[in-house]
């Protein structure tokens, strides 16, 4: 057995690198919530959710009050267990994003406690399919940038190797967001990847009414286009249209993905590591669209989920949206259009302690 005898939270505010915007939102700061658990062999784990600007002090409340002191005392490496148990204490607040990012900041620590014990890299201890997997680019897609700039990043990314980028699309006219999208495939060509992300925006009846004027761009998916809870929705769009329709960055639990698959409303998964509740309930998720015979591309978290999708033989995509390099030593290591999970064990994220500490609010 491998006691835990502590458990400690705080929470960190890191800068976005770059103006972030899209059809609902700007992203400003990412809430950063870590966790560390200690066992009496000495051994220290660390992990981490995020917010993208509200909120992170409740996960923080979440922590302290409720789930931390369930820790002490547990055993270490029974990862499951433990996780059974914090959703079980909290069933007054789950399914629920705040409940969701409390218990993945204590699941990455725990897994990065087990990988440090195993000596093994998360990629290996997950699965270990791939050690390298495709990338596409977000930073050079949103919103408010122009579409010259749009193309400059699309024809960069292209040149550098990577196989797709993504524009963030919901322009006041479809004929704007139509003209952005021609000009990079004109750009491009036909032999890269677009994605669109509408990030919730639409109503079907617009969401249909633009996946018509996209279909002959050849779109790799359609993310995001109507809310989240919108499973009919979903179901009547898929069946509308050719282009793939992708979600799951904005849902919190298995059961969740399970019915977009089970109605064929989901043919891209995007399950986030820090929404979902950690790696532990991650990786059933991607198993279970494995079954449905659908590709895994993760929302954000580059660092974390490098490692993850090269873990599963669905792993498609990471997203290439920079932001942990304040409070890092390491950075995600690009090769020939490709994201190569780190092979040192524990997560594979050297953390930057002072940066951390400079940083910390909570």
């Amino acid at each position: 057995m491998t006691k835990i005898v502590d458990a400690t939270a705080y929470l960190v505010d890191i800068e976005v690198e770059r103006l972030r915007t899209d059809a609902v939102q700007s992203f400003l700061r990412q809430e950063t919530v870590f966790v560390e658990v200690t066992t009496d062999d000495g051994n220290t784990g660390t992990g981490y959710s995020y917010t993208i600007g509200t909120g992170g002090m409740s996960v923080l409340a979440m922590l302290r009050e409720h789930l931390l002191p369930r820790l002490v005392g547990a055993d270490a490496a029974l990862v499951e267990r433990i996780w059974a148990d914090l959703f079980a204490s909290t069933r007054a607040t789950t399914v629920g994003a705040i409940t969701s990012l409390a218990l993945a900041a204590v699941d990455t620590a725990l897994w990065d406690l087990r990988c440090k014990r195993a000596g093994e890299p998360l990629w290996r201890l997950a699965g270990g399919f791939r050690r390298r997997v495709p990338l596409y680019d977000t930073e050079g897609g949103w919103l408010h940038l122009s579409t010259d700039e749009l193309v400059r990043g699309a024809v960069a990314s292209q040149a550098a190797g990577w196989p797709g980028v993504k524009l963030k699309i919901g322009k006041d006219r479809i004929e704007q967001d139509v003209e952005r999208l021609h000009a990079i495939r004109d750009a491009v060509g036909p032999g890269m990847d677009i994605m669109v992300d509408a990030n919730q925006s639409m109503t079907y009846a617009e969401a249909r009414r633009r996946a018509a004027a996209f279909e002959p761009l050849g779109l790799a998916w359609f993310e995001e286009p109507l809310p989240a809870d919108d499973v009919a929705g979903h179901v009547a769009l898929a069946r509308s249209t050719v282009i793939p329709v992708a979600v799951g960055e904005s849902l919190y639990s298995m059961a969740q993905f399970r019915a977009y698959l089970e109605q064929q409303a989901a043919a891209i998964v995007q399950v986030d590591v820090a929404r979902i509740g950690g790696i532990t309930p991650w990786l059933k998720v991607a198993h279970l669209a494995e079954s449905f015979n659908v590709d895994v591309c993760p929302h954000f978290l580059m660092e974390l989920h490098v490692s993850l999708v090269a873990a599963i033989p669905n792993g498609r995509y990471v997203e290439h949206i920079p932001q942990l390099r304040a409070v890092t030593h390491s950075q995600l290591r690009i090769e020939d259009g490709h994201a190569v999970a780190p092979d040192t064990p524990r997560l594979g994220i050297d953390w930057n302690r002072d940066a951390i500490d400079n940083r910390r609010r909570g």
